[in-house]
Formats: structure tokens, sequence, C-alpha cells
């Protein structure tokens, strides 16, 4: 066997802000950069499912767990308005002598999720990067586990206020290592479907989490155990999927786990002709060697390299479309969705809110299709825009009469709205997965989706004054704040986020270390790109 990249010292140094090096051996200029070509990279989309579908249905499944995800929020987060749940972890009584929940428990119980989801964000890297990404499965797991067992035991508020930040851990932990997982894995060319079915079956759990909730309130009002119990069908069919999954061999590779990678990649890639171990291991190594030379030579080799030089880049670019959703009206339009539109004079509120979650299904369905021919930049950034132009949209309703006519423009703005949201929220979510480099990928992924969060938190503090006729009270004039808030973060987004469509860990290296402009990445050669263009022309 021929001496591993790893044990080699090519020369990869090179100056960030060169581009081109004017190399005559494309293959030896790729090399020197960390990128070996593997014989795949001109397939296309149906034939790289075609012939990697062992992948392709590991990656899906990772996805799939991501159900869990969205469900247990949707759950937690309606649950607290079913009259049995506020019997039983009542605090003190209404106006009219009725059990009721203060607003000081009812802030605690609504922020503690996302506090968690912070911890679980900023922890869980540490043990990803040291132990793999399977341990890091298995630990979210049992967090999310001990979450529901509190929720289906809890008789008083304070364990449920435990539950809710164990959840707030386990769902904090999952939305950045299924994204690092699918990256990882999933056939680059593919990579953006993969990505975007995380956040698919996110909205799915989100949506029948509150329709459960709904049916119950209609046959058992006072039951509030019951859509609790659901979720361990959930939970268990996460825990057989985690047992399933084999170890990220990209994961292996960085440390130096030879023969671990290897037996992965048996498993991930079995069934494809001619498929050779020992090459895509070297392909792995090549790229890991490259990284760590590129960090011990600018001193960036720790964790908290993430906030330094063209790593931070990437941690900028990684978080900006999921922090940005956040000033632009995230919390507004879907946690406090139903609140709002029953605040505008909306007669069945609960009816648009499915409306506007049926709509976002189908939003996911199209771009994940479409994200690996168009690229993710432009749907997210467009996406942005729109969710900019349509709060100001409903912002303009809050300052005319309020009719008939301006109640269906808002559903219909609200429905444009959601597009927007849609676009740059599945791209969002695979930002934070596929922009960082493979050695930083855990961190970057969980700081970047912390950051979102910490935006999260600090609008579900705000948004209930917003709306609330004994507070602020400023109804659709909310709107009129995220167009405010959201402008610079929307225009921002081209100036800021990358196309990284098709391109390996090794060549977004290049990118990013070479200096290249975000919005120039789809129209800069890399040099695996060079050399497979001077392979195709000698054919």
């Amino acid at each position: 066997m021929s001496l591993s990249p790893l044990d080699e010292k090519p020369d990869i140094i090179h100056n960030e802000n060169q581009i081109e090096l004017g190399h005559t051996d494309a293959k030896d200029d790729a090399y020197s950069k960390g990128q070996l070509a593997t014989g795949y990279e001109t397939l296309t989309i149906p034939q790289t499912v075609g012939k990697f579908k062992w992948a392709f249905a590991f990656c899906f499944m990772a996805a799939f767990a991501g159900a869990t995800d969205g469900y247990q929020i949707g759950i937690n987060g309606n649950i607290i308005a079913n009259p049995g749940f506020t019997k039983q972890f009542a605090t003190t009584t209404d106006s009219k002598g009725e059990p009721a929940l203060s607003a000081s428990v009812l802030s605690a119980i609504g922020t503690i999720q996302s506090v968690g989801q912070i911890i679980g964000m900023t922890t869980l890297p540490f043990l990803a990067s040291r132990y793999g990404r399977k341990p890091a499965m298995f630990l979210l797991w049992v967090i999310l586990a001990a979450s529901v067992i509190c929720e289906s035991t809890a008789h008083r508020w304070q364990v449920w206020f435990v539950a809710k930040l164990l959840s707030g851990m386990g769902v904090g932990s999952l939305q950045f290592i299924t994204p690092t997982y699918i990256s990882e894995v999933a056939p680059t060319r593919v990579r953006g479907f993969l990505l975007m079915m995380y956040n698919f079956w996110f909205s799915v759990g989100g949506f029948f989490a509150p329709v459960a909730l709904q049916v119950m309130s209609t046959y058992a009002p006072d039951n509030f155990r019951t859509p609790i119990y659901t979720q361990w069908a959930q939970i268990g069919i996460m825990l057989i999927i985690y047992i399933i999954l084999p170890e990220s061999p990209m994961w292996c590779a960085s440390r130096g786990l030879e023969d671990r990678a290897k037996k992965s990649m048996r498993w991930i890639y079995r069934g494809v002709e001619d498929f050779d171990a020992d090459q895509q291991y070297e392909t792995y190594a090549l790229t890991v060697a490259h990284e760590k030379a590129v960090a011990a030579a600018t001193g960036r080799e720790k964790w908290y390299a993430i906030f330094q030089g063209s790593n931070l880049r990437r941690t900028l670019a990684s978080t900006w479309a999921l922090s940005a959703q956040q000033v632009l009206g995230l919390t507004l339009f879907y946690t406090y969705a139903s609140f709002f539109f029953k605040t505008a004079g909306i007669a069945d509120p609960f009816a648009v809110t499915c409306i506007t979650n049926g709509i976002q299904l189908v939003i996911i369905i199209v771009v994940a299709v479409a994200v690996d021919y168009v690229g993710r930049r432009v749907i997210c950034c467009s996406g942005l825009c729109i969710m900019l132009t349509a709060v100001t949209l409903i912002g303009i309703l809050g300052v005319v009469k309020t009719t008939e006519a301006s109640n269906k423009l808002l559903v219909f703005f609200s429905c444009v709205y959601i597009v927007g949201l849609q676009f740059s929220g599945s791209t969002g979510w695979g930002f934070v997965g596929e922009l960082s480099s493979q050695r930083l990928r855990p961190y970057t992924a969980g700081f970047a989706a912390a950051i979102s969060c910490v935006g999260g938190v600090i609008m579900n503090v705000l948004v209930p004054y917003m709306l609330s006729p004994t507070a602020w009270n400023w109804g659709l004039k909310t709107a009129f704040f995220y167009t405010g808030l959201g402008a610079p973060a929307a225009i921002g987004a081209w100036f800021i986020i990358p196309e990284p469509k098709g391109l390996t860990a090794a060549e977004l290296d290049e990118l990013f270390d070479s200096g290249v402009k975000p919005w120039r990445f789809h129209k800069t050669k890399t040099a695996l790109q060079r050399q497979i263009q001077e392979q195709e022309q000698a054919r």
C-alpha cells in the first residue's frame, strides 16, 4: 500500500489571496491542495443516487430522525394551551377564579428550551469531535428519552421545566449533528437534497404535533398525557436508526482510524461497482492532512479557530441564513403564528396556521429537488428577500383599516412569507453542516446553530410584549420592527453566503483559504475541477 497522505508533507501552503497558481500539472496542483479525484465526479444526479443508493439511504434515515426534533418542539410549544395541562401545573388563578399559570412560569417554560438548545449545540461538538458522530447521537437520544420520561411523569411545573431543559439540549444536539453527519457521508452531487430532507422531516414533525393536540382537545380536552406518550414512537424509531447508521468514515480518517474508516465505507458503499476503499480513504486522509498543515502554519489548531481568519468567514456564512430568519420574524410567524393571527382579527387562526404549515411542506420538497441543480445560494438569498418583502407588506396592513379584504391579504402575504422562510430555512440548515472545514465541522456547526438560537431566545421574550393587548399592542405593525431589523440581514446575505453546490470539503477549503468572494464561488474553478477538465479534454 502506498504511503498514507497523513504521513506525507506535501507543499500545500499558498498565498491566501492567490486564486490561480498557474500550475501546468493540474493533478499535482489538486493534490497539493488536499484534493484527489475519485472517478465519480462526472456522474449525473440520477446516476449518483443509483450508484450510491446505500449512502443515500443512510443519510435519508439520519434526516428522518429529525422528525423527532420538530414533533417534540411542536408538542412542548403548544401543550401549554391544553386545559388539563393548565390544571395540573397551575400556579395561580385568573380573573374568573380558574387555574392558570403565572406569567413568570410561562416565560420560564417558554425560554428554557432555547437555552437547552444552546447548551447542547455548544457542548456536544466536543464529544462528537473526540469520540465520533455515533456516540454523540446516542447521548442526545438518552437526553431526549430522559426529557420524555420527565414529561410523562411530571406533576409539578418544576419537573416540566427540567424536561424542557433536557428536551432543548437533545434537540440542539440533534440540530447540529444531523447536518454534520449528512455532509460527511452524502455523495457530493446529492448532498444538497439530503440536507434539505432534514428540514422537511423537522417540518413534518412540527406539523403533526399541533394536529395531535387539536384532536385531543376535541375528544379529551383534559388529557395532556397521551400526546406526550406519542413521542415514544419517534424516540423508538430514532434509536433504531442510530443503531443502523455506520460511523462517519470522514471522522474516522480525521482521527487516523484507517481500518475503522474502511469498514464503514464497505457498509456505506456496498454494491458500488469497482469501489476502491483504499482510494477513497486516501481522498479523506489527504483532505485531513491538508487542513492540519494549514492550521499548523497559521497557528489556528484549536477549536476556537472557528472565530479566526477564513474560519470566521465560514462560521458567519454557516449561521447567516438561520440568524437572518430570527431578525426577519421567524418567532412571530412560527412560534406565535396562531396568537399573531388571533390578535389580527382572524376568525380561525388555527386553520390559517395549518394552511401555512401545509404550504411549507410543499415548498421544502420543491427546494429539495431543485437545490442540487439550481444551487443553495440563490434559493437562500432570494428566500430572505421574499421574507423581507412579506413582512413589509404585512406591516402596511397594520396602518390601514381592517376589512375582510385586508384579512385575506394578510393570509396571502403570510403564505408568501412562508415560501421565503422555507427557501432560506431549508438551505440554511444545510449551510450549518457543509460550509465548515472537515477539521472544525462539529464546532462550526454547533456554534453556528447556537448563534441563531440566541436570537430566538431574545425574540421569544420580545414578541409576546409586541403582540399582547395589555403590553405594547403593536398588532400587525409588529412586522415593521422586522423590516427595519431584517433589511441589512437580507441584503447582506448576498455578500456573505457562498455557493457550495457540487464542492467537496477540500474544494471549499481552497476557495475559502484563497479569499474568493462568496458571490464568485460558483464561477471559480477549483484545482480538482481543472484536473477533471484536463482529463476530459485528453480523452
